[in-house]
């Protein structure tokens, strides 16, 4: 099991929380004195005076790497018992992530691929710095993959099809660092842009109703943009669960925030998996999190905005798995 780091202390995380919870008054002063057709007569883009940002284009790739990177993402002899791939997990036909159906098994409920680059930290606890850092680790788990870099270099080389990718790409037979790369090339192209919202942000005024702009706004009064903020609406944070009542009903108490693109895509949620609806979701994390009881109506109005967060993979919208 990881261990966090020394500074990683309860003591030090609530003093952060507080700070953020001061933010959020801040914030709330503002919000509240706004009202959807106020937003509607702004002037020009909205990207450089709202919390969260627009997501840009996927970066520029190499084709040949990028190729060979979605291959190997598909590719089951990345695991010991060659039946299981990255896709296993994250399946990027649908919303990035996957139920648990029992083909692996995990502590934490899986967290989407997509615009994970965007994260400044990665996994649930937010103990892996880069993508890199994160393939390695998800080939040698334990409990999954239970492989290795060199096991797959080695299996990748009794290939000649995939050493003749490897050659054309990167001119030369594979190898460790090779592979990572290919991998971390196709990840950082797993990015969702096109959301409603971001529509919004950049100026188109008809992407938002009414109804999901005061949604926007409750979203902003009650504080959720205190932590969800920026281009991935989060993922850029560490809090702690649970700061007024229990949350979840396993560790660990501090999380690296998750985000909120396309999360209408991605249930159940937590790293538990323990809420099974959105709406459970927000009504939850309105009464540990910020000690507020929501409405049914503020509800629905703060998921109709959180609907509009689900982004475009390769010109589709994101859509849930299949239960």
């Amino acid at each position: 099991m990881t261990r966090p780091c020394p500074w990683f202390s309860i003591s030090r995380w609530a003093s952060i929380g507080m700070v953020w919870l001061f933010v959020a008054v801040l914030i709330t002063a503002t919000a509240v004195a706004q009202a959807p057709s106020d937003l509607l007569k702004i002037d020009g883009p909205l990207a450089d005076q709202e919390p969260i940002t627009p997501i840009p284009a996927p970066p520029g790739s190499d084709p040949l790497k990028l190729a060979l990177g979605e291959r190997l993402f598909s590719d089951p002899r990345l695991s010991a018992s060659g039946t299981l791939a990255c896709s296993s997990c994250h399946d990027i036909r649908t919303n990035g992530a996957r139920p648990n159906d029992g083909r692996v098994s995990r502590r934490f409920d899986t967290p989407t691929v997509f615009n994970a680059a965007l994260n400044f930290r990665l996994n649930w606890e937010g103990n892996l710095r880069s993508l890199a850092e994160e393939a390695v680790s998800s080939l040698e788990n334990p409990v999954n993959m239970r492989s290795s870099v060199e096991d797959v270099v080695r299996k990748l080389n009794a290939d000649p099809g995939v050493v003749n990718q490897f050659r054309a790409a990167y001119g030369g037979e594979p190898n460790g660092e090779r592979l990572i790369d290919a991998l971390v090339t196709f990840e950082r192209s797993l990015v969702t842009p096109g959301a409603r919202f971001d529509r919004w942000l950049s100026g188109d005024w008809s992407a938002l109703s009414e109804a999901e702009l005061e949604g926007y706004l409750l979203f902003k009064s009650l504080g959720c943009s205190s932590c969800h903020q920026g281009t991935n609406v989060g993922g850029n944070l560490f809090e702690r669960q649970g700061i007024f009542r229990p949350l979840v009903q396993r560790p660990p108490e501090i999380v690296r925030v998750p985000s909120l693109r396309n999360v209408a895509t991605t249930a159940p949620y937590f790293h538990d998996g323990s809420a099974a609806t959105l709406q459970d979701a927000v009504r939850r994390m309105a009464a540990s999190q910020l000690d507020r009881s929501l409405t049914d109506e503020q509800v629905e109005s703060l998921v109709a905005f959180l609907r509009t967060l689900t982004g475009n993979y390769r010109g589709s919208p994101v859509v849930g798995a299949a239960p």
